[in-house]
């Protein structure tokens, strides 16, 4: 698609010869850390960011759409305790369209609301899942928690931080939308037929889940899990340039200078693997990103440091390509409405 208009858009803009990310007007680098997500997904469905009542009438909307039809959740526990999170995610979100009997409603009050409930219900899907697989008791949503907090609350049955809960919602305001990437145009090739919501949604997924898409975070750990110690990483780099093998997480299909996204995370991982005491990973990290920056002026996107981040709160590494789609799902949700 390079060159080529396949959609007008308000949302997002990827300026990728200047490294700029623009969500309705808004750099990054003045939401990251500053704005909560719930904040991005009332700013990409509205164009504004929320007054007080807006944002507290937004929060209550989402944790009250957060229960699943019991069908759904006896499925996703029926699921092979083996099988991969980004495949059980899709399918759950398909037989949640199975279950609505608004889906293919087209009225626009329908579909804002159901793209809300999306936004609500896959990061349930996910955690419930997840505790499904380990023979863990399934925790309930907490409607006083907000949707990062709610969903590390989820999965690992107690409280998160503070630290934790602003971190994990950083990466989602990070994560929220992207322009006209991958997922996101499938999304809105699949409701330009006037499809429903849920099979846009589940497009999108299936699209997230390639390792060259979101499954990237993965193997950035996979990555420096082989290496091992920062006095392999030079030796390492070095056969991958001379076997022209990939580096995960390095270089950018758009971006030809620094991703926005990319400081955000590395000074979080600084500040993780500081406080957790294993610097490792965040050393080889760097010395990784200092050798493709020197040798092929390439550098660390989005993926290289949110693996780290993750990694270093104790998430599982298959979990962080779902967490990507809980984030991005507000995105595609604005997009599909915008399509529609």
């Amino acid at each position: 698609l390079e060159g080529i208009i396949a959609a007008h858009t308000r949302l997002s803009d990827v300026r990728g010869d200047i490294g700029q990310l623009i969500y309705c007007g808004y750099d990054i680098n003045e939401l990251a850390g500053q704005v909560s997500y719930e904040e991005v997904v009332y700013l990409l469905y509205h164009n504004h960011l929320p007054n007080a009542k807006e944002l507290a009438s937004l929060k209550a909307v989402l944790s009250g759409y957060r229960e699943l039809p019991q069908g759904v959740i006896d499925m996703l526990t029926s699921l092979p305790k083996d099988c991969p999170p980004m495949h059980a995610i899709r399918t759950g979100v398909s037989a949640l369209g199975c279950y609505d009997t608004t889906a293919d409603d087209d009225n626009m009050d329908a579909q804002r609301r159901k793209a809300l409930r999306l936004i609500a219900q896959i990061p349930v899907i996910t955690a419930y899942f997840h505790r499904s697989r380990q023979g863990l008791p399934l925790v309930a949503p907490d409607a006083t928690l907000g949707e990062a907090a709610n969903f590390l609350w989820m999965i690992d049955g107690e409280k998160p931080s503070v630290e934790k809960e602003s971190t994990i919602d950083m990466c989602y305001v990070l994560h929220a939308d992207h322009g006209m990437n991958a997922s996101t145009f499938s999304a809105r090739v699949t409701i330009a037929t006037l499809s429903d919501m849920y099979s846009a949604v589940t497009t999108a997924i299936g699209t997230l889940k390639g390792p060259l898409h979101g499954g990237a975070n993965e193997g950035v750990i996979k990555m420096l899990k082989e290496i091992g110690s920062l006095d392999q990483v030079d030796a390492y780099v070095a056969d991958c340039l001379a076997q022209k093998r990939k580096i995960m997480g390095i270089g950018h299909r758009v971006y030809k200078v620094l991703d926005p996204r990319a400081p955000h995370l590395k000074r979080m991982a600084q500040i993780l693997s500081a406080k957790l005491g294993d610097p490792k990973w965040i050393q080889m990290s760097e010395r990784i990103a200092e050798i493709m920056l020197t040798e092929k002026n390439l550098h660390a996107n989005v993926d290289f440091y949110s693996a780290t981040v993750y990694y270093s709160l104790g998430i599982p590494t298959d979990l962080f390509t779902p967490i990507f789609a809980i984030a991005r799902t507000s995105g595609w949700t604005a997009h599909v409405l915008e399509q529609l």
